[in-house]
């Protein structure tokens, strides 16, 4: 038992499984829709599932949030990336002043992108698009021990809860999640192994682009932290606090606090998924709350996808983060949401069905 604080247990406790009634009546009004049955595939799921998590039909377009979580890793001193820990913190104001990758993709489809300082080395000074939030001056190597303490672990989730929460109470009725960190491949793929029991092999790949005598050193290092920490993957907080990120808890206290207010989270790659994972093993009820934005060629992604039970909507070759996935994904989200709410049924649009589907239906038979 993950031993959470009083008040983050009593909310994920409350958080509440999709209403499978509602999936079932949705599905037969797409079924009723001008097509084929079934004829728009995964898309009508998308279209089932996001409108039974909400609950209600939402008003188009939609409301989109993107929370980037960014944070340093005391693992980045074993020299397990190709990039210079600097980069967390350079990256961060990249973000706020709009000038990355996932500005333009959220300007493309119309989503606010809020960017979160949970904890690089240096505090970053202040800019008006930018959040601090910060548990610590980066996370401690846990190739020497803990990455941060169980309050630690425990105070970014709450973070990433409350964000949340107040998004959904703004009015954004889809978040996605994204994430920056030098060294948080190494997080993620130490968390990973852990969560699924997957061999340190199959999870762990090439982040920001390291050769092979990197990759190498990179899996030895997570091999001696596990045996150094000894994580106990009955209890995710302690996984959590042992071997994670301070924006890789934040991330996952998001996940938590979208699902208990009803708010369905498009979920980046790797990084974001493993956040998710560890959701999903803290509440497993908010699992139907996930859609998953894309395959990376990160290794151990098709490993976590599956753990949390998710299909991805898209491979693309990605891996860089930030949520650039996500965004991607939120054009899907609102065609769906757009077919099921502005497609004719065939009686409104005066459309024969097939015979077959009289006969399974003689009451909307007896309507024409």
């Amino acid at each position: 038992m993950s031993r959470l604080s009083p008040s983050l247990t009593e909310r994920c406790a409350a958080i509440l499984p999709v209403d499978g009634e509602a999936v079932r009546a949705l599905q037969s009004e797409l079924d009723r829709k001008t097509k084929p049955v079934r004829s728009l595939g995964r898309l009508e799921d998308l279209a089932v599932m996001l409108t039974a998590i909400r609950g209600k039909r939402d008003p188009l377009p939609l409301d989109k949030r993107i929370v980037v979580m960014g944070a340093d890793h005391g693992v980045a001193e074993e020299g397990v990336s190709a990039y210079p820990q600097a980069v967390t913190a350079q990256m961060l104001l990249n973000f706020a002043r709009g000038g990355a990758a996932i500005n333009a993709l959220a300007r493309q489809v119309g989503a606010q992108v809020l960017v979160v300082d949970m904890g690089v080395r240096e505090p970053l000074p202040a800019h008006a698009n930018l959040r601090s939030r910060r548990i610590g001056s980066g996370t401690a190597n846990f190739a020497l021990g803990p990455a941060m303490t169980r309050e630690q672990a425990s105070a970014a989730l709450e973070v990433g809860f409350e964000l949340a929460t107040e998004l959904a109470a703004d009015g954004a009725n889809l978040l996605g999640i994204g994430e920056m960190g030098i060294g948080n491949t190494t997080s993620a793929s130490a968390l990973a192994a852990v969560f699924t029991g997957a061999p340190i092999e199959e999870v762990t790949g090439r982040g920001t682009g390291i050769d092979d005598a990197t990759l190498r050193h990179k899996i030895a290092v997570i091999r001696r932290a596990l045996q150094l920490n000894r994580p106990d993957r009955n209890d995710p907080l302690d996984v959590l606090h042992k071997l994670g990120g301070f924006e890789l808890a934040g991330l996952c206290g998001v996940v938590l606090g979208a699902a208990a207010a009803r708010v369905p989270v498009v979920i980046d790659g790797f990084i974001s998924s493993t956040a998710a994972l560890c959701a999903v093993r803290l509440a497993p009820q908010c699992a139907g709350y996930l859609v998953a934005a894309h395959r990376s060629v990160e290794s151990g992604h098709r490993l976590v996808l599956q753990a949390i039970g998710q299909r991805p909507l898209l491979d693309l070759d990605l891996r860089l983060g930030e949520g650039t996935g996500a965004a991607l994904a939120m054009n899907l989200c609102e065609a769906a949401l757009r077919v099921l709410a502005e497609m004719a049924t065939f009686e409104a649009a005066g459309v024969s069905e097939r015979a077959s589907d009289r006969e399974r239906d003689p009451e909307r038979e007896r309507k024409t």
